[in-house]
């Protein structure tokens, strides 16, 4: 599992930034981010570490975001609130994993240090 986010009163590091692709490059199975075309391989190890880490902590903060909305659909002063179980059908989790993920999302909601969700494999 990846290292854990940086909490709010922690400043968090700016990756790479990640460009969108042209459509036709895009549709070239070959062409990432025109790594391929990089030939010096201390380069092509920096750039695509550069990646790594951006897409890293896109997918923590994207999981971050997640935890918050589940926590705020599961909010009980909703009217309109959902269960874990309908958090789970909609986001393609576990039942047990929407129920952590609730929990995350409050604990990030009230500003806390969460110890971040389990992967629900």
């Amino acid at each position: 599992m990846a290292e854990p986010t940086p909490r709010r009163h922690e400043p968090r590091l700016r990756p790479a930034p990640l460009l969108f692709e042209p459509a036709e490059a895009a549709s070239d199975p070959e062409h990432f981010f025109d790594l391929e075309s990089i030939d010096d391989p201390r380069a092509l190890l920096a750039r695509a570490t550069e990646l790594t880490v951006a897409f890293r902590a896109a997918a923590d903060r994207a999981v971050e975001y997640q935890a918050m909305a589940a926590a705020q659909l599961a909010d009980p002063r909703r009217f309109d609130r959902l269960t874990a179980a309908d958090i789970a059908e909609r986001a393609e989790w576990t039942e047990d994993y929407a129920k952590k993920m609730v929990e995350f999302g409050r604990d990030l909601m009230r500003g806390g240090e969460g110890q971040g969700p389990v992967d629900p494999a």
